[in-house]
């Protein structure tokens, strides 16, 4: 459409002062747009303002970003995990019980918030939105769950093993996280005010955009972390690894440095 009417075929409405053409749309998408006309880039959008760029493509009859916008959108209707397959009151029931798994079941958008979920087994489970605060979930285990946007704020995981778990976007304010094993986790834009990360295992975890404002780090592995664009202003880092660790564009202001091994960290 676009084509057609910058061809010279058609008389185009413009600005009598400045020359610029005139196109009756909401102009908030028109730069995902330009960027699809340039190099087929889809921009990451949530499911609401895809369906806008949706139409907006739709208006310009542009077919292979509506095409994209449709399989995108399908894709995460298919795997946003958005059923529970039990219930708070299930849940109660089931950790009555030893040994408690839930590895691989969906728990998404639950309130387990306050109960005693020591030492249960998560692991690959689906927890995205899950409200886990101030629960006790010391040594549970969340070894490469999806945990995308889950609330823990003020939760017990001291010892909790969350290697290569996804918690993008989740929210860890006052967590105690002592000695957890957060190794290769992703925790990118994710909340940690004020978290207890005394002695954590966080070597090559991914950090970017998180929000570490007083945190403390005291003697943590951080060795290869992603911390770029963090936040650490008054974080205690002192005695922390932090070999290797990218601190571009990271907030350090009032941060406590004293002992750290900052060796090849990246600045």
């Amino acid at each position: 459409m676009l084509a057609a009417m910058f061809s010279g075929r058609h008389t185009v409405s413009t600005d009598d002062e400045t020359g610029m053409i005139f196109i009756d749309r909401d102009g908030k998408h028109f730069r995902h747009i330009l960027n699809w006309l340039r190099d087929g880039v889809i921009p990451t959008l949530q499911d609401s303002e895809s369906q806008e760029l949706l139409r907006e493509a739709e208006y310009y009859q542009l077919l292979g970003l509506v095409d994209n916008i449709n399989t995108s959108l399908n894709k995460r209707k298919d795997n946003d995990g958005s059923v529970a397959e039990l219930t708070r009151t299930e849940i109660i029931k089931c950790i009555q019980s030893d040994k408690v798994r839930f590895r691989g079941v969906n728990l998404s958008g639950l309130d387990l918030s306050k109960l005693d979920l020591s030492f249960v087994d998560f692991s690959y489970a689906c927890i995205r939105k899950t409200n886990f605060s101030r629960a006790n979930l010391q040594k549970a285990k969340f070894g490469d769950a999806e945990a995308e946007d889950s609330v823990f704020h003020d939760a017990i995981l001291r010892e909790c093993e969350l290697i290569g778990a996804n918690l993008h976007g989740a929210l860890l304010d006052r967590a105690n996280l002592q000695s957890a094993n957060l190794q290769d986790a992703c925790l990118t834009e994710c909340s940690l005010y004020e978290a207890d990360l005394r002695s954590a295992h966080l070597q090559s975890a991914k950090l970017t955009g998180a929000n570490l404002k007083g945190a403390n780090l005291e003697g943590a592995n951080l060795k290869g972390a992603k911390l770029n664009s963090a936040n650490l202003q008054g974080a205690n880092l002192q005695r922390a690894y932090l070999r290797e660790v990218d601190l571009r564009d990271s907030k350090l202001d009032g941060a406590k440095l004293g002992g750290a091994n900052l060796l090849g960290a990246i600045r």
